[in-house]
């Protein structure tokens, strides 16, 4: 499965680089900075560097699920400028429906027992995931935003357990997320976020 894995995103890379003007036309789109024959940019809290050689986060390759993931976005992502509000929920992009039960257990339910540890370590998860506790009118008792890329933003709202209701999770995306980035995509975004968060609480 890995040398699978491994083979997709061999195969994304060099249709990016295809073309003499794949640097600057990433670099312009993504965006990020040309750097060695590649382009590098925040990727799930890290620098990630892009280029014929592989897609690496710090100094790791990421040759799995996650270097999918990262080459998808760099294959989709176009010149048109992020829309942030309002938040959309997953189930409501088009085409979403074989992925919204995925999506929720593996980004939204993974989270929930971690709800008092999240509040604690907010500002921390904030400041690593370069995003803001600035959501507008969305409300929660604890509620932030994230970038794990550059042109995708999630929302995260979190409600503590009461007498009444158990704790809850939920994550939201910028408005035109799915401009950037394919269904499937998107779904594994929101996963790799909450294992980033969840790591950042280890």
């Amino acid at each position: 499965m890995n040398d699978n894995y491994a083979a997709i995103v061999r195969k994304n890379l060099d249709t990016l680089f295809a073309e003499e003007t794949a640097v600057p036309d990433l670099a312009a789109r993504l965006p990020g900075s040309p750097e060695d024959g590649g382009v590098t940019f925040p990727a799930f809290g890290e620098r990630c560097r892009i280029s014929p050689e592989g897609i690496f986060l710090g100094d790791a390759r990421q040759s799995g699920p996650l270097g999918i993931v990262i080459s998808l976005y760099a294959l989709n992502a176009g010149l048109g400028p992020m829309v942030m509000a309002p938040f959309r929920a997953f189930k409501d992009f088009p085409g979403s429906m074989p992925y919204v039960g995925a999506f929720a257990a593996y980004t939204q339910e993974v989270l929930v027992p971690h709800v008092d540890a999240i509040r604690a370590r907010t500002s921390e998860i904030v400041n690593a995931l370069g995003g803001s506790t600035d959501v507008g009118e969305v409300s929660g008792d604890i509620a932030f935003r994230v970038m794990p890329l550059p042109k995708i933003a999630l929302c995260y709202i979190f409600y503590e357990a009461d007498e009444d209701f158990p704790a809850s999770a939920t994550c939201l995306f910028s408005a035109n997320a799915n401009d950037f980035m394919p269904m499937d995509g998107l779904a594994d975004t929101g996963e790799y976020t909450s294992r980033k968060i969840l790591q950042l609480l280890t």
